[in-house]
């Protein structure tokens, strides 16, 4: 028998503490600081800056990466490239480190966020030893949230195998993202709009590409909360389309050198990385990269790609991105079913219009996004909330995670449980085609930030992408539907394998009910 409650049976609430300011991009909240503005100085980026271009090398042959793509490549798969999905976070992270203690000639790491906590610290040092051995190191992180992190990455810089760059950097210098922020408002367009990118390339043999920033929360390692994440290893003629997508934006005049904006002493007064954690290996890929073969599924790909000057060129933000507009049209010319796993899943006026094509054709679309509960962006989750109700309306299978999903990862026993949230950015197309990369699917996605996805022709990976989907939906999660006698929004739930039904937002208090809504209503959209 069906349980109506107004209240989840847990008292887990939002984990705060686990959200990084401001919420996901500057502009969020930033129409609420105009006033500030006239307070803060107004900075400028240096001009003048010497920019030495580089490219990468191509495949580098007769070394460790080059053998291992060789003994995991048969004579079927040469023509194709190659790929393996990772959805566990220790094994995400496993592989990073094998990848770069393998490399001999060259490594290539693009990240949105780099954390100056217990894995930054570790990929920094794992970067730091291949360097050391005379692998050439080109780091390109996004500036949003480098100033915490600026005078490390200007210490690390120093070394002669090492180059740093920040892409679309604030005018504003300094640890404190606040005022960096608040210093940079006369550039507000400009910043507004970040690098979303996230991938390495190693020996131009191997890529990892996908959702996962580097921090300890992306591992499986986070004390608080935990994300949910998928990756996916590359091998074969892709991997040089990737490192040609990584020169683009490397020797683009929005790469600004890590010296050219710190200052000139920052690297002397650097504060140590902390103490780095052990690395944990299991069952996965980054096994497989020790036994020296790679279980692969070899398949045809296109890359999906927006250029760097996205986050200056005024057209980009009248219309989607090329990223999106590839996967967009990719998902309309679906036969029979579109399923979507995306953190932030806000549909707009223009995705609305295209879920009302899908149901006139008559194609199945299932969404799985966070709950409200485990979002890191509540703001963003008001967002999805305005097209809720129209979606439902119109046959769209709807999945929120729970907060409850997730667990500590293998070899992290001490630690206590965490809150779980969706992080991973994927979709499957007519059980064939599977997308995947660092694009949600939201206008910031589409028209703010630069972003990435891998389109692979493989019902194999699909089929795998599915598992993972189905796996997340027949966990702890909330199914928003429509109550048959009010027509309002209810969320079906399940607890020891009976079902419930909420009235309300599940895991929320009754401060956040009222706040949030109010706060969603006074930003903009096209802020989310």
């Amino acid at each position: 028998m069906n349980q109506r409650t107004t209240s989840p049976a847990a008292a887990i609430r939002p984990g705060r503490a686990a959200r990084r300011w401001p919420a996901r991009a500057v502009g969020r909240w930033l129409s609420f600081a105009t006033i500030a503005l006239v307070a803060a100085g107004c900075a400028d980026l240096p001009a003048d800056i010497e920019r030495t271009p580089s490219w990468h090398a191509g495949p580098a042959a007769e070394a460790p990466l080059a053998q291992l793509v060789e003994a995991s490549t048969p004579a079927a798969g040469r023509q194709r490239s190659g790929f393996a999905l990772i959805a566990d976070g220790s094994d995400a992270l496993a592989t990073r480190v094998a990848l770069v203690r393998g490399a001999r000639h060259t490594l290539d790491l693009q990240t949105f966020l780099l954390a100056a906590d217990g894995s930054g610290a570790l990929l920094l040092r794992e970067l730091q030893a291949a360097a050391r051995r005379g692998v050439r190191v080109r780091l390109l992180v996004d500036d949003l949230y480098a100033g915490a992190v600026e005078s490390r990455l200007a210490a690390f810089d120093r070394d002669p195998m090492v180059q740093v760059r920040l892409f679309n950097p604030l005018p504003a210098r300094g640890a404190s993202l606040v005022q960096r922020v608040l210093g940079s408002l006369h550039d507000f367009d400009r910043i507004n709009r970040r690098m979303h990118n996230k991938l390495l390339v190693a020996d131009g043999q191997v890529a990892l590409a996908g959702g996962r920033n580097i921090g300890d929360e992306y591992f499986m390692r986070g004390t608080i909360a935990n994300f949910v994440d998928l990756d996916i290893l590359c091998t074969g003629a892709v991997v040089g389309e990737l490192a040609d997508l990584f020169d683009r934006f490397w020797n683009d005049p929005l790469a600004y050198p890590v010296a050219s904006l710190a200052g000139g002493d920052a690297a002397l007064h650097a504060e140590p990385w902390p103490a780095a954690p052990a690395v944990v290996t299991g069952a996965g890929v980054a096994a497989q990269i020790a036994q020296g073969r790679l279980a692969l599924r070899f398949a045809d790909v296109r890359l999906l790609a927006d250029a760097p000057d996205k986050a200056v060129r005024p057209d980009a933000l009248t219309r989607p991105g090329e990223a999106m507009a590839q996967a967009l049209a990719l998902m309309r010319a679906a036969h029979g079913e579109v399923a979507i796993a995306s953190p932030y899943f806000v549909p707009g006026p223009t995705g609305m219009a295209l879920l009302q094509e899908a149901r006139d054709r008559g194609l199945q679309i299932c969404v799985l996004t966070n709950s409200l509960g485990a979002t890191d962006e509540p703001l963003v989750h008001g967002g999805y909330r305005r097209y809720r109700r129209a979606m439902l309306e119109l046959g769209v299978k709807l999945a929120e995670l729970s907060p409850l999903h997730t667990a500590p990862g293998p070899g992290l026993d001490h630690y206590r449980p965490s809150l779980g949230r969706l992080h991973a950015k994927f979709a499957v197309v007519d059980r064939r085609w599977l997308l995947v990369g660092s694009m949600n699917m939201d206008r910031r996605s589409s028209r703010l930030n630069t972003e990435f996805a891998l389109a692979i022709d493989s019902a194999a990976l699909a089929a795998e992408a599915l598992d993972l989907l189905q796996a997340l939906w027949a966990g702890p999660n909330y199914q928003p539907r429509l109550a048959p006698t009010t027509g309002r929004v209810e969320w079906l739930a399940h607890r020891g394998g009976d079902p419930v039904v909420l009235d309300r937002e599940p895991h929320v208090g009754p401060i956040d009910m009222w706040r949030l809504p109010l706060l969603s209503l006074l930003v903009p959209e096209e802020l989310l």
